[in-house]
């Protein structure tokens, strides 16, 4: 079960660009260099890269910090959703998507692909440590539907 734009339109009271899509998002990085198969991307600091470099890699929408202007080559159509607290919605996303999938008994699941290439950041604290856990738990459903895809 992939994340889906109406699920960050729970979560997201600030909202540019398009208000209706029924886009699901293969991808959630941090990293605008990687290939983000219908990705959503969260620049979560200044290594994270450039807005247009991850539309280009795939991105088709972000999560965007308030305090920062977006960029003016910001497609007006583009999904931004706006927050006070980037590293809090991350892990406010997580959570939720761990609820999403949790009880799901599809045997062949698809799952949307969490790749976050800030190490250090996902463990200069505990709320961020918090992050790095739920990772790995969907790390593991996501390895466990690939080893039943295999049989």
């Amino acid at each position: 079960m992939y994340l889906a734009f109406n699920d960050l339109v729970k979560l997201f009271s600030d909202i540019r660009g398009i208000k209706e899509a029924d886009h699901l998002y293969i991808t959630v990085t941090d990293n605008a260099n990687a290939m983000q198969t219908r990705g959503l991307f969260i620049p979560l600091s200044e290594d994270s890269g450039e807005l247009l470099e991850a539309i280009a890699n795939g991105a088709i929408a972000a999560i965007w910090d308030k305090k920062k202007q977006l960029p003016k080559y910001t497609p007006n159509h583009f999904p931004i959703f706006f927050t006070d607290n980037l590293i809090e919605t991350v892990r406010e996303l997580l959570k939720f998507y761990i609820e999403k999938i949790d009880g799901d008994i599809a045997e062949k699941m698809n799952m949307t692909n969490f790749v976050f290439l800030n190490k250090k950041l996902l463990k200069e604290n505990k709320e961020t440590y918090d992050i790095a856990v739920m990772l790995e738990k969907i790390s593991k459903l996501n390895s466990n539907d690939n080893f039943e895809r295999r049989g």
